[in-house]
């Protein structure tokens, strides 16, 4: 069974899903707005998020087919449902990225939690930051801490970080794990990606899927801007001087932590 969805059409290749879906994009647009705050942020967060973890269960997860009894059961023999669900033992890792990560990955973490068999589900914990040079020109990212709980051999990791920029953060997290196990598959789970970022992590990382709501090119020239996606990629820019998002949102892990340093 085939389960498919509404994407944003694209020359970026294989592996690479930006949605189209309107109520989504909606909300993502209230969530970038100046105006929104907490608790609002937040709750547009979990919204989001419950949506992209969604999708990513119903596309990529492995489907089993069943007989159950309904409650029906007691009264008839033809009290069963025979069909085909979401495979509750397919193992998962949700890949908590502090900080800006730490909210999405707990809705993702639940939400697997609620249909998969809990035993197989774990939640690890890292915390990643920019490095800088002294023009405040993104150098790359660093590792300061982990908290990994055992391999991911044929697991499904996912990696729910909000802001996919120049995607040296992720990069790094993705790399971090290749010596734990050989993973089933890898996905990123975001809310807004750079035509840098999903250059960076497909040169860094081929093996991994992305999946976002938004692809942002906004510091591209004009006639990029109206063709295709990823048909003028080396010139496509989404990134300004500082290495924000254009449009953007702002600093995600501010405004979901009401905390500014």
């Amino acid at each position: 069974m085939n389960y498919p969805i509404s994407e944003v059409e694209h020359r970026y290749g294989e592996g690479v899903h930006i949605l189209d879906d309107p109520y989504l994009n909606t909300q993502l647009a209230r969530l970038c707005s100046p105006e929104t705050t907490q608790p609002l942020f937040n709750d547009l967060i979990r919204q989001l998020y419950t949506s992209l973890i969604r999708t990513v269960i119903n596309v990529e997860f492995p489907r089993v087919a069943v007989e159950m009894d309904t409650r029906m059961r007691a009264y008839t023999e033809a009290g069963v449902f025979r069909g085909t669900i979401i495979d509750r033992d397919a193992p998962a890792v949700v890949v908590d990225i502090a900080r800006a990560g730490i909210l999405p990955s707990q809705v993702c973490y639940d939400t697997l939690n609620s249909i998969l068999n809990p035993a197989v589900v774990r939640q690890d914990h890292l915390i990643v930051a920019r490095t800088t040079n002294a023009g405040d020109q993104v150098t790359g990212a660093a590792i300061s801490g982990r908290k990994i709980g055992g391999p991911v051999d044929n697991c499904f990791v996912l990696f729910p970080d909000p802001m996919g920029a120049t995607g040296g953060s992720l990069a790094t997290a993705l790399g971090d794990y290749d010596a734990r196990g050989q993973a089933r598959r890898r996905i990123t789970l975001n809310l807004i990606v750079t035509p840098e970022f999903v250059r960076t992590l497909k040169q860094r990382c081929p093996d991994v899927v992305i999946y976002a709501l938004r692809l942002d090119r906004g510091m591209s020239p004009p006639d990029v801007l109206a063709s295709l996606p990823g048909t003028h990629w080396d010139r496509e820019s989404g990134l300004d001087d500082r290495q924000y998002i254009v449009p953007g949102g702002g600093g995600f892990g501010e405004l979901m932590n009401n905390s500014w340093v």
